[in-house]
């Protein structure tokens, strides 16, 4: 029951906001989460921003007051497994140069370079693609045995006028060239939402995810045994969800109507 709900773990693009337009009614629900003494934290696929990116990007664009620690992102969940698996091991990284520098500032040793002494090769949404750095990480997914992972599987990031292509698309052009298919660190692993819930100290049956792509946000919840949103904001289609195995236990049009509902009990 929402009523029950007491931590909301919110995906960002597509659900309360697009670019730098936050939606109707996402100001008003965050508001009203904090009045019955709830806590919204924000699990996000985007890997290019980290949780310090993401506190001035609420002030300056939204004008809304985040903490640090308020933010779950891919970036966060790949660094924190590259460090429990990879550290002091050179890591082949596809990504932008924020990223990368991201990686380098947790004391991981990164390498845009095909050195042959690498550990393990990592692909993370990259606005910044070029073809040669295509090249670049077939050369190594084909000439090595290094195992693969990448931040997220979401095939298209919402934009201003529609989408545009993410980590799953990039990836899918890196296995079609070398038959290497990676592992995901971001969503739709449980252990986002177990970060959230163990720094919170909420329940399961207190917790929803709320998200606008079924394959990663909804697969998220139902993973980690939590209930799920779905807003058609974003990716998701009634349609979709009717012919999907990730079925959200609430669907709304958008944040607004949700945050009519919840309100309502």
């Amino acid at each position: 029951m929402l009523s029950q709900k007491k931590l909301f773990l919110f995906d960002i693009d597509g659900t309360i906001a697009v670019g730098d337009t936050l939606y109707e009614g996402s100001r008003e629900l965050l508001d009203y989460i904090e009045k019955i003494g709830g806590k919204a934290y924000y699990i996000t696929n985007n890997s290019t921003k980290s949780g310090a990116d993401y506190v001035k990007k609420f002030k300056d664009s939204f004008g809304l007051t985040a903490t640090e620690d308020q933010f779950v992102t891919s970036g966060f969940m790949t660094i924190r497994f590259l460090k429990e698996h990879f550290a002091g091991q050179k890591i082949f990284v596809l990504g932008t140069a924020s990223f990368v520098q991201e990686l380098k500032k947790n004391g991981l040793s990164v390498t845009e370079d095909t050195a042959e002494d690498i550990a393990c090769i990592l692909v993370g949404y990259d606005s910044e693609l070029t073809y040669s750095k295509l090249i670049k990480a077939c050369q190594v997914l084909s000439t090595t045995d290094a195992p693969f992972y990448a931040t997220n599987p979401d095939l298209c990031c919402p934009y201003d006028f529609g989408f545009i292509p993410d980590c799953g698309a990039i990836c899918d052009m890196l296995t079609a060239s070398t038959g290497r298919t990676p592992q995901y660190l971001g969503k739709p692993a449980k252990e986002v939402c177990e970060i959230c819930m163990k720094q919170s100290g909420f329940s399961p049956e207190q917790t929803l995810v709320i998200g606008d792509r079924l394959y990663t946000d909804i697969a998220c919840g139902i993973n980690a045994g939590v209930e799920t949103c779905v807003v058609y904001t974003g990716e998701a289609t009634p349609e979709e969800v009717a012919s999907s195995d990730y079925k959200p236990d609430y669907a709304y049009a958008d944040i607004l109507a949700f945050y009519h509902a919840l309100r309502e009990g």
